[in-house]
């Protein structure tokens, strides 16, 4: 479940990334979405991210955050087929008539939530040991390690 919480908001970011640059364009890419079977589509994958934030939380960097994303995405998932195809176009409608400017700052929120919920579940780097000159020296030489 981590790595599909981890994929779907790297999904996130490149979608706010595209509104960013280009709001026309995804709100193009959105309208597709408004028919009764986009709708749908658009309850799972609210669901499908809600549930992989919620199931990853325990095992991720901020695991009260993640938690608390992945409730409010599931809620987000569950309501939305009440929505239906004439509201979406409505509320696209709308959104859309706010300008260019309205749709890059909510791509921003985008891109900061899906950036942020990838940080939050990506696997942590390897911790580096600092190491003396003479420590490394001795390394290199083999020193320690049963060679010499």
């Amino acid at each position: 479940m981590k790595t599909i919480a981890f994929l779907l908001s790297l999904i996130v970011a490149a979608m706010g990334l595209l509104g960013v640059a280009s709001p026309g364009m995804l709100i193009s890419v959105v309208r597709r979405l408004a028919s009764p079977a986009g709708v749908y589509a658009a309850a799972v994958i609210r669901l499908i991210m809600g549930l992989a934030l919620y199931l990853s939380a325990p095992v991720s960097r901020i695991p009260h955050a993640v938690r608390t994303l992945g409730d409010i995405t599931l809620a987000a998932g569950a309501i939305t087929p009440f929505f239906g195809p004439d509201r979406f176009r409505t509320l696209l409608a709308w959104w859309s008539a706010q300008g260019p400017a309205f749709i890059r700052a909510w791509s921003l929120v985008a891109v900061a939530f899906g950036l942020f919920t990838a940080w939050s579940l990506a696997p942590a780097g390897r911790k580096r040991i600092a190491r003396t000159p003479a420590e490394q020296e001795s390394t290199d030489r083999g020193v320690g390690q049963g060679r010499g």
